[in-house]
């Protein structure tokens, strides 16, 4: 037998079972790929990681991302979990923070890692620059997706595809009433947006009280995800969309967008994600996500060596 460690842990949480769940096994060489998943399906966690040694220069290590369906070529909550386990396993800080250089499919990522009393707390992760599509699909068929009249999508801002690595429809509504009452039609998924560019659906509104707030919500049936507490991928894409089309954020004198974002309210898991997007008017130029991690617990599995 052979006994493999983890970490289990609350990201992008304020509050211990707030945030996203996330196991991290942090030395994972000789795993294959299918022991790797199954042991993210025997989870059953929104994500898994698992830490590998790597030969790519600059890079500390090597993180591989599997949800219980798939494995993701980047994930928010995922990197900066990771990136946490990591940090604690070096002892108490010392004040100064620490920089990893993480390796996933999509390149090497630079995650930046805060202390507060000598432990791990605000993390920020830089991500791919996020890349945007127009859907192909009609806005009243988005709407009945969610179950929702086509009057529930914000009328003044555009549906997109957004993403830094993994694909979202970016679907803005017009207040927190249509946020809370969308369900995801499992049938009309399939038939529309399965085998879309964008399967992934990210449904938001913007806060009128505190316009640099957006409340949200992702299904993301293909991950055999239902629904999602934190997304921090999401995250990154949707605070530059929020540059390109929310009125007054491109003539900011610092060129600078901070966007709050609070998910996993209607799952009773609320999570606070900050994303941070540096740009020249529209043109994005960096974009940084980060939160804190609650530590819950950590424990072993004991599996049967893998057979060739």
């Amino acid at each position: 037998m052979i006994s493999l460690r983890y970490h289990l842990l609350d990201v992008f949480a304020e509050e211990v079972f707030g945030g996203n769940q996330l196991a991290v096994f942090p030395e994972a060489d000789g795993l294959s790929d299918q022991r790797m998943q199954a042991i993210a399906r025997e989870l059953n966690l929104s994500e898994t990681t698992f830490v590998h040694t790597t030969e790519t220069p600059g890079a500390d290590c090597r993180v591989r991302i599997f949800t219980p369906a798939m494995e993701l070529p980047m994930a928010g909550h995922p990197t900066v979990g990771t990136a946490y386990v990591l940090a604690g396993a070096g002892g108490q800080g010392d004040g100064q923070p620490r920089v990893f250089h993480l390796e996933e499919s999509v390149g090497v990522l630079r995650v930046e890692v805060n202390f507060a009393g000598g432990e791990p707390d605000l993390i920020f992760m830089n991500q791919p620059l996020p890349r945007f599509d127009e859907s192909p699909i009609s806005r009243p068929d988005l709407a009945r997706l969610l179950g929702l009249d086509e009057q529930a999508l914000d009328p003044a801002l555009p549906v997109e595809i957004g993403s830094a690595g993994v694909p979202f429809h970016l679907i803005p509504v017009g207040d927190r009433q249509a946020l809370a009452a969308a369900r995801l039609d499992q049938q009309r998924w399939a038939e529309r947006l399965a085998d879309s560019p964008g399967p992934h659906v990210y449904v938001f509104h913007r806060d009128p009280e505190s316009p640099d707030t957006l409340f949200a919500r992702m299904f993301a049936p293909a991950m055999a995800i239902p629904e999602d507490p934190a997304t921090g991928a999401a995250a990154g894409p949707v605070a530059a969309y929020a540059v390109r089309h929310w009125p007054g954020a491109i003539e900011r004198p610092d060129s600078a967008t901070r966007v709050t974002i609070r998910q996993g309210i209607e799952m009773g898991r609320p999570s606070l994600i900050d994303a941070r997007v540096e740009h020249e008017g529209d043109r994005i130029e960096s974009v940084k996500v980060g939160g804190r991690c609650k530590p819950v617990g950590s424990g072993e599995l004991v599996l049967p060596p893998e057979t060739t």
